[in-house]
């Protein structure tokens, strides 16, 4: 194919301006490929930080009118079996005023089962002091956030007095502090299950029933089959919308911007382009006359745009996921977030195809003009020109 191999010359003949452009494109396509792999990297551990260990996949509240769910050990019986299933746990919850001494604050009381519910959010790992399980031994003791404790001055072993209007008032040995880095440390304290019965003088119902499955992805269609037991039930994309808006928002943000790095960078390729016309102007016009059609003076600057786009797009992928393995692979020595010490790099095969494709069909598109400037001459006057 003749019109490659003229390709390739006028690319060698101007060795100086085809490795810049190659590099223009190559290090641009770098950081889109090296950002690409940080996103996915960043969202995975979002994830794993978040819907994994602080959030359940689902979420069931009481049907429309009713404050509770009643017999709720039935319902939990059937969700325990659908497939997918692998924790569930009642809560039952309330406001309290809690007060020590002369202190006192609003907070909010949560009945729990405690093994069913560090399994669903793992509470127990975010214990700073005491025993998370001495709930279920030990009779009205509580377990509170690090910031309620410091805000009503107490340790573990002293006794909080329980009251709110209507409510049965309760003394409650502290029995843990927890930390989670979140606010609801200031107001919200776990105890059994059935103290907060007694504390709310209910029976037998609970307030919210919290599920976590074995997979995130299937939270929806775990949602959807508690749905047909007649419970509203959501997962954890409609109760926490904000976490895939703000990933999205970033993740698009971000691929335009470098988007627009890879076109300007292709912009390299279209001067270069325009050089090699100019220069080879004569050599056109003798290919016209020679019988060489106008499609194949076309389609060979079209070769060259591609050439050079594809060369660029190859060399930045692959620098762009060495840096990353890289930069994935280094300990820091010190947090970067919460309990990570290494930033969080995922490269991905399906991206680099898609980064290179996209770039590739980006300088194809760029090459249109010179190359149709070029198939345009005029064989007569090209060979003229001095």
């Amino acid at each position: 194919m003749y019109e490659l191999f003229i390709a390739l010359r006028h690319l060698t003949s101007r060795r100086r301006q085809t490795i810049f452009s190659i590099l223009a494109v190559g290090l641009a396509v770098m950081l889109l490929m090296w950002s690409t792999a940080l996103m996915v990297g960043f969202t995975d551990e979002m994830y794993s930080k978040t819907v994994d260990t602080l959030l359940p996949h689902v979420t069931i509240e009481a049907q429309e009118g009713e404050d509770y769910i009643h017999l709720y050990r039935n319902l939990i019986k059937n969700i325990n079996g659908i497939d997918g299933v692998m924790a569930v746990s009642p809560i039952l919850y309330g406001p309290a005023t809690f007060e020590y001494k002369n202190k006192n604050k609003n907070v909010v009381m949560q009945g729990i089962q405690v093994d069913a519910h560090d399994s669903v959010l793992h509470i127990n790992n975010d214990i700073i002091e005491g025993n998370f399980r001495d709930l279920e031994i030990s009779p009205n003791t509580v377990v509170i956030g690090d910031a309620l404790a410091e805000t009503l001055d107490v340790k573990i072993g002293d006794t909080i007095d329980a009251s709110f209007p209507e409510a049965n008032p309760v003394n409650l040995r502290v029995v843990g502090i927890y930390n989670s880095g979140t606010p609801m440390d200031e107001t919200l304290a776990f105890t059994s299950l059935s103290t907060v019965q007694d504390f709310l003088d209910v029976s037998n119902v609970v307030t919210t029933i919290l599920v976590r499955g074995n997979d995130r992805e299937q939270a929806q269609a775990i949602s959807e089959k508690i749905d047909t037991f007649g419970y509203p039930a959501s997962d954890w994309k409609e109760t926490n919308p904000e976490i895939i808006q703000t990933l999205k928002l970033e993740s698009t943000s971000n691929a335009i911007t470098l988007g627009l790095i890879i076109i300007i960078a292709s912009f390299g390729i279209v001067s270069t382009l325009f050089m090699v016309v100019m220069e080879k102007t004569k050599e056109i016009g003798m290919l016209m006359a020679m019988g060489v059609r106008r499609r194949s003076i076309m389609m060979i600057f079209m070769m060259e745009s591609s050439i050079l786009g594809l060369l660029g797009a190859v060399v930045g992928v692959t620098l762009g996921m060495l840096l990353s393995l890289y930069m994935g692979s280094y300990d820091y020595g010190f947090e970067v977030m919460a309990g990570i010490t290494s930033i969080p790099f995922v490269v991905r095969i399906q991206d680099a195809v898609i980064i290179v494709l996209f770039t590739f069909l980006i300088n194809l598109i760029a090459g249109i003009y010179p190359a149709s400037r070029a198939s345009k001459l005029k064989p007569v006057e090209a060979i003229g020109r001095d």
